[in-house]
């Protein structure tokens, strides 16, 4: 229900300007069987007409859930971008095959296929119409300035030393028996975890264990530069194995120790995070990354050059080798990005 009442309230929003040359446009959804094939109908005229109030003629249609690959066709683009970020068909909630249908349907239409999981760009780049691995950005000077923030009033009076979590507490990526046992090993450490959850109520009761909520983005680096161990207990799953999280990189640029357990992407980053196979090789890795204090400069350095802006200079890269010209005007008329979602 909260899900739905925060969707109706975007309805009502309509077309939203968040900064010069970027608005979100969340699109009206009728759930239920019957309310989804009306959805799809309704779908791409929502997203077209969007477009035209913000002067949109010849869309670049990027593509990052696949379901939305439904409204392509409707959307006449100019060239198709499909992010594919996760492997959606382990979602929970998703219809497995459906969801591979569309899949294939966008790799074989996008004139470029994204991938940020090195293990995914691996396996199914050679099915792709034409396949590029460009993984995520960080926004590298704000998190890498954040010790200069002061630290957020819920977490200033937790006694050290903290332990931090920043994202989504959901059970088909956190793993909360792993979590608590860890939890239970270190009684002198205080974990404190930044993100909606979930999970049922009463989940954890222990005393150094602090819930703090969702967050806005800007506060979230004075967040992680409050800890002095970050981490990423992930369940041990087919989504997480492909995973990427951006707050890898994140919790990098802050320059705090990383401990978190495996997944297939972490081979780029060997030597900078602790990678634990076990509660007490997690346990182990936290008290370990707080005697040894890190070489803050070194683990920015990793992700220095990781930027938003190179990231979106790659994908211009890109497209330009597919022939797609990104930013120039064609007898008036604007080329831009959509993103349908």
């Amino acid at each position: 229900m909260k899900r739905v009442i925060r969707k109706l309230k975007s309805f009502r929003r309509g077309v939203v300007n968040i900064r010069p040359n970027f608005s979100v446009m969340s699109p009206i959804v009728v759930p239920g069987r019957v309310g989804m094939a009306v959805s799809k109908r309704l779908l791409a005229p929502q997203v077209r007409a969007a477009a035209r109030k913000l002067g949109i003629t010849r869309p670049l249609v990027w593509i990052t859930t696949p379901p939305a690959a439904e409204a392509l066709d409707g959307l006449r683009p100019a060239a198709v971008v499909y992010e594919r970020t996760d492997r959606w068909e382990e979602f929970p909630e998703a219809n497995a095959e459906q969801i591979r249908d569309y899949d294939r349907l966008m790799k074989s239409r996008a004139d470029v296929t994204l991938y940020a999981a090195t293990i995914l760009f691996e396996e199914e780049g050679p099915t792709c119409r034409h396949a590029a691995y460009v993984d995520h950005g960080v926004d590298f000077e704000t998190f890498a300035t954040a010790d200069a923030l002061a630290s957020p009033k819920d977490v200033e009076s937790l006694a050290r030393p903290r332990v931090g979590f920043v994202g989504g507490i959901d059970d088909h990526t956190f793993d909360p028996p792993l979590f608590l046992k860890v939890a239970r090993l270190l009684p002198e450490f205080q974990f404190f975890l930044v993100g909606s959850c979930s999970l049922p109520d009463g989940w954890c009761t222990l005393s150094n264990v602090h819930l703090l909520g969702r967050r806005p983005y800007e506060e979230v680096p004075a967040y992680m530069a409050a800890a002095d161990v970050l981490i990423m207990p992930w369940r041990k799953n087919e989504w997480i194995r492909a995973c990427n999280p951006v707050k890898l990189k994140e919790y990098l640029a802050v320059g705090r120790p990383v401990v978190t357990t495996g997944f297939e992407e972490l081979r780029r980053y060997e030597g900078y995070v602790q990678v634990a196979r076990d509660a007490e090789g997690f346990a182990r890795a936290i008290r370990e990354a707080v005697q040894v204090p890190a070489d803050s400069q070194r683990l920015r350095g990793r992700v220095r050059e990781d930027t938003w802006h190179n990231k979106a200079l790659a994908v211009v890269a890109q497209l330009a080798s597919r022939g797609v010209q990104i930013g120039q005007r064609e007898r008036s008329e604007k080329t831009a990005a959509i993103a349908a979602v």
